[in-house]
């Protein structure tokens, strides 16, 4: 049995693709129609690790992701960026005016809205994942329905491409984590890269204060996202990026949040993969 990798969706999405990218051939794909189903395959053991996507160029942040992510005590161990392509694929023989309905991650949908301006006869409808529409077309011989879906999909499904690279925004890039019950140890030289989780008081200035000193450590902050402490209303917790060219930098950075924050978490230390 080889590395087992949990993926969000199933063969021929996005996470499979960047599974295939980041660790190469010889993978044991865990599928799963959902992120909570996802965390969960990596908490019992099934999975060894999972691919989650955090962020899109376009759409943002993946905000319940952060919060899945620290609720669980999970370890983010690498990062990967892919760039997206929305394809409209049917059955063999079909053709666009004979589409009724178009099936897809409502995030599919949204980013390529412009292009189904020009067919109102179409309805879009939101589906689990992308490639699970394709699988399905193809298993029940819909010829009615398209998917929108990554090349991969395509080839997987034997569905025909009727219209390739349908994005409204072509430089569109999706930043997805590879997360682990555990923390993986790099060589302290190869890490370049970590994410943070904090909470601050409610005295004035407190979160510039934090902020100051990663400045002051030399760190670049590359991504910060609040979300609210459910316990206690109107409380926020920060999540963080960082980026530093020593782990000496680092070092010393922590060592004073640990003190200045009400809550500091290390939720991963890895490689940028941005370099």
């Amino acid at each position: 049995m080889g590395l087992r990798i949990a993926i969000q969706g199933i063969k021929g999405s996005n996470h499979h693709q960047v599974a295939k990218e980041y660790f190469g051939k010889g993978v044991d794909l865990v599928e799963c129609l959902s992120f909570d189903a996802m965390v969960d395959q990596l908490l019992q053991g099934v999975a060894d690790k999972g691919i989650m996507a955090i962020e899109n160029s376009i759409a943002g942040s993946i905000i319940p992701n952060y919060a899945l992510i620290s609720r669980n005590n999970l370890h983010i161990i690498g990062e990967h960026y892919l760039q997206i392509h929305h394809n409209l694929m049917v059955s063999n023989g079909q053709q666009i005016q004979d589409i009724k309905e178009v099936h897809s991650h409502p995030m599919a949908l949204l980013q390529c809205k412009d292009f189904f301006k020009d067919y109102p006869h179409i309805k879009l409808v939101e589906d689990v994942d992308t490639a699970e529409t394709a699988r399905r077309i193809q298993e029940q011989g819909l010829n009615d329905i398209a998917a929108i879906a990554p090349q991969m999909a395509a080839d997987l499904y034997d569905l025909r491409i009727i219209a390739p690279e349908i994005q409204t925004i072509k430089n569109n890039a999706t930043r997805f984590i590879i997360i682990k019950t555990r923390n993986k140890a790099l060589p302290e030289k190869e890490i370049n890269k970590a994410s943070l989780r904090f909470i601050t008081d409610h005295k004035r200035g407190s979160l510039a204060a934090v902020l100051n000193v990663m400045s002051d450590c030399n760190l670049n902050l590359t991504k910060i996202q609040s979300l609210p402490v459910i316990e206690t209303p109107w409380k926020y917790s920060f999540f963080v990026d960082v980026t530093f060219e020593t782990y000496e930098r680092f070092r010393k950075a922590k060592a004073l949040l640990e003190i200045m924050a009400e809550e500091f978490k290390i939720l991963g230390e890895y490689k940028n993969a941005r370099l």
